[in-house]
């Protein structure tokens, strides 16, 4: 996993940014219910985004960023991975996720994506729709371009970008000629697991599929950086912040 189960985003309050933030239970088209967490903006700009987590699922820190999302304006749906395996409810610090994750597949997760996208439609003025994900929900995050979901963009913290995954989602590697949206992909230099040859071998992919990219790298960041107990990566995490916000403002235009 990227955080520890106390860990929380590295990102500051902002005192009546958000209206208001609830649980929900969302339908997939193909009968799946799941939790998720939707935060709403006090000053919506027209921006979505759906936060897809780490292996955990719906854990706090994924609601907490979704909170942080709507202070600063955009409307935002977190969202759980386990409804067909270990159902709802909050299931608490010492819910073993890891049998479950193997048990998510490509086509389930593409459903409750959809079901995601579908509420914030539904439930919000919003123009531009985003998605962002960290670990295996940032791999979730950069496939999602070729969802068909008429996305603004996507970024991704730390997501594998090659090779197979604990299920069956394919490579983003391999996907990026169904990309049709911008991506944005943060990874720490100092991420044993994602070295500088992976990240190289993503960039070739899309520039060579003609995607809109950019990929940013934090010299010595480790994986799962962006955390408020990491004092020692705490500007890259600011900077990391603003790299996604700078991205999401590029592409959104605050209504009239």
């Amino acid at each position: 996993m990227c955080f520890d189960h106390d860990s929380r985003p590295p990102i500051a309050p902002i005192e009546g940014g958000s209206l208001e933030a609830k649980d929900l239970v969302l339908d997939a088209a193909d009968g799946n219910r799941f939790m998720a967490y939707q935060a709403r903006a006090a000053e919506p700009d027209g921006s979505a985004i759906i936060v897809l987590p780490d292996v955990r699922g719906l854990h706090a820190y994924y609601r907490d960023l979704a909170l942080r999302f709507a202070e600063h304006g955009t409307e935002a749906v977190a969202i759980d991975y386990f409804g067909r395996t270990a159902g709802i409810g909050d299931r608490g610090p010492g819910f073993d996720y890891q049998p479950h994750v193997p048990q998510t597949t490509y086509e389930g997760l593409r459903a409750d994506i959809d079901a995601a996208a579908a509420q914030l439609r539904s439930t919000t003025s919003a123009t531009r729709l985003y998605t962002v994900g960290f670990c295996m929900g940032g791999r979730l995050a950069f496939l999602t371009d070729g969802f068909g979901l008429g996305l603004a963009g996507v970024i991704g913290f730390y997501g594998w970008p090659v090779g197979p995954a604990r299920n069956d989602t394919p490579a983003p590697v391999e996907m990026t000629g169904a990309m049709a949206s911008p991506v944005l992909a943060i990874f720490g230099g100092g991420d044993q697991g994602i070295p500088s040859s992976v990240i190289d071998q993503f960039e070739s992919a899309l520039q060579g599929s003609g995607v809109d990219h950019r990929i940013v790298t934090y010299p010595g960041a480790p994986h799962g950086f962006f955390d408020r107990k990491s004092d020692e990566f705490a500007d890259v995490s600011e900077a990391a912040w603003e790299e996604t916000f700078s991205f999401i403002r590029a592409r959104t235009s605050t209504p009239d």
